[in-house]
């Protein structure tokens, strides 16, 4: 790994998707406070889909929808102002279906941040169509804002990685970290059963595998040293037989916690694996996936 010092990448702008579930204002008030520490701009956005309504929907229904979103954007808004006065807001009502609004809203640079569910669909899910389908599809980070929102601040953010190729967007937790004024805890999942059968056959292979797997991330955090000097971090590799267990686990000591996508089989866009799909779903905290190649513009020094 290179000693040279990195970028520090910028969080950009903060998106939230807004819809007239309780979870979706608990999200807004979330990302209010995001964009808050940030010093960044927050942008409210509601994606009628009034698009698609027209071609079946008359246009009374259509202009009773559009107008409905704009009541739902002005009211959230003051709520986020009486809290944050000093965050500017603006606010967006999309043509489009969700997904692709909160897309095009974000562009290349903005931070989403979604709750986990919205009206559609069924109460009993713990991660929402929407909420899923931004995550799968953007191409810049997304915070799907789980857990107790009145629960005390840890004072850390948490980065599950796996090896050095997870540099790129652990300088975003990095990012999140400094903005918090908290500490950033590495954390790598070494799970034996993994290695049983296929690339390890002997003890000795796993021992090798595991000494393998703590020189990586301890260079990981030298790295994300050097480029944020004044930050603590902290790095960990802990033994699990689940991963994805143990890091819901973690998600209840942490105030964020940060994951990053991978690329699709076919190399078309970021998917998410197993364990990804799993914090999202029963998470005890926030929690942030970094597509791999995204880089935000470096704040200013």
């Amino acid at each position: 790994m290179t000693s040279d010092i990195l970028a520090r990448p910028g969080l950009g702008t903060v998106v939230v998707g807004v819809d007239a579930s309780p979870t979706a204002r608990t999200a807004a008030l979330w990302a209010a406070a995001e964009a808050d520490r940030r010093g960044s701009p927050l942008r409210l956005v509601h994606a009628a889909d009034t698009d698609r309504r027209a071609l079946f929907a008359a246009a009374e229904t259509v202009d009773a929808v559009r107008e409905a979103g704009r009541d739902l954007l002005l009211d959230t808004a003051r709520a986020v102002q009486d809290r944050y006065p000093e965050v500017a807001v603006t606010r967006e009502l999309s043509r489009q279906e969700p997904v692709a609004g909160l897309l095009a809203a974000a562009g290349r640079y903005g931070t989403l941040v979604v709750g986990p569910r919205g009206l559609g669909g069924f109460a009993s899910l713990a991660l929402g169509s929407v909420s899923l389908g931004v995550v799968s599809r953007a191409g810049v980070p997304v915070i799907v804002v789980r857990g107790d929102g009145d629960r005390p601040e840890t004072g850390t953010v948490t980065a599950a990685v796996k090896g050095a190729s997870d540099l790129g967007w652990l300088l975003t937790a990095a990012s999140e970290a400094q903005a918090r004024k908290a500490s950033l805890r590495i954390l790598s999942v070494w799970n034996v059963l993994a290695h049983i059968g296929t690339v390890a056959t002997m003890l000795d292979d796993l021992d090798d595998i595991a000494h393998a797997r703590v020189h990586e991330v301890k260079e990981l955090a030298d790295a994300v040293r050097q480029t944020f000097p004044g930050l603590i971090v902290h790095h960990r590799v802990e033994t699990a037989t689940s991963t994805p267990g143990l890091l819901v686990e973690a998600s209840a000591h942490t105030d964020l916690l940060v994951m990053g996508s991978h690329h699709r089989a076919l190399g078309v866009g970021p998917a998410l694996g197993r364990v990804a799909h799993t914090v999202l779903h029963h998470g005890h905290c926030p929690v942030q996936i970094v597509p791999p190649d995204f880089a935000a513009p470096a704040p200013p020094r």
